[in-house]
């Protein structure tokens, strides 16, 4: 508060850059610290209201008293992006990283990117993600997403995991033995090492009183919260493709007559990438009424 005065008094040219353009916003958000005030201007940046945000407050009650959490929420309520970057502000958390586990080199680099975004960042800043031959990571790095094979190897390197706070273990539902293997030695780490050290399970389909009871302290199995998520009224069309005709014509043709009779954009879902350009050129060729065609593959 001192500090917020001494900018006040020292008017607009003597504040400092990232001050000044706060300031210039018809609004300013005071935070007891800069991490927050960072999240805090990212979400005036316009990032959208998320059902996870709902929960947020309960889990950082559960971990300012617990060492341990599961998360349930459906996809798309903002877990994997939202939990990391709001456990940063959380006391305990000091000056340590936030480690999320991501099953998949694509999930965790768009995870990464997708934080730092909010952040206004690029990957390598305070959001970083380490994968196999890839790594972008610096020292200002505070959240950092890494796959399955990376932590277990930090964990086997380092088992007291110095620096680290928290591990996130996102889309454990999974449950490839990489991932079993990583939150094992994780949970020996807190055992005989390291008591301080927070493990949060994520998952939108999991069982969670078993895995609450895994993450069990010396206060009993781990809260559970629980995010509800949105739900939209879904219709089915079936659409067969008529007998010889070839597979890619006939799902240009559905996907045709969906954008021409409905409003709105059309998710298409294909077998593989041969058969993603196949129907993409079909598309392209004929018009596809008017709609863009973006490919999506990994």
């Amino acid at each position: 508060r001192e500090a917020s005065r001494d900018i006040l008094k020292r008017g607009r040219r003597g504040r400092p850059a990232h001050l000044r353009k706060l300031c210039a916003a018809p609004f300013v958000v005071y935070a007891p610290s800069t991490r927050l005030v960072s999240y805090a201007v990212s979400v005036l940046r316009g990032a959208p209201a998320l059902p996870i945000d709902e929960v947020l407050p309960a889990l950082r009650s559960a971990l300012e008293r617990r060492r341990g959490a599961v998360v349930v929420a459906p996809p798309g309520a903002g877990k994997t992006t939202r939990i990391p970057l709001d456990l940063l502000d959380a006391p305990w958390r000091g000056d340590g990283r936030v480690l999320v586990l991501e099953p998949r080199r694509i999930a965790a680099r768009a995870a990464a990117q997708q934080m730092a975004r909010l952040l206004g960042e690029e990957p390598g800043g305070r959001i970083g993600y380490r994968v196999r031959l890839e790594s972008r990571v610096g020292a200002r790095t505070r959240v950092e997403v890494v796959t399955e094979g990376i932590l277990t190897r930090m964990l086997q390197e380092d088992p007291s995991l110095d620096g680290v706070a928290a591990i996130c273990f996102d889309e454990f539902h999974e449950r490839h033995l990489p991932s079993d293997l990583g939150l094992a030695l994780a949970l020996e780490s807190r055992a005989v090492l390291r008591e301080d050290l927070r493990l949060v399970v994520m998952s939108a389909t999991l069982e969670a009183a078993p895995v609450a009871r895994v993450l069990a302290d010396d206060a009993g199995d781990a809260p559970i919260i629980a995010s509800e998520g949105r739900s939209h009224p879904v219709e089915t069309h079936l659409r067969p493709i008529r007998e010889g005709v070839p597979f890619a014509r006939g799902v240009a043709t559905a996907v045709q007559r969906a954008v021409s009779e409905f409003d709105g954009d059309a998710l298409v879902f294909l077998p593989g990438i041969a058969e993603i350009g196949r129907v993409r050129a079909l598309l392209e060729e004929e018009g596809a009424s008017g709609a863009a065609v973006q490919v999506l593959h990994g």
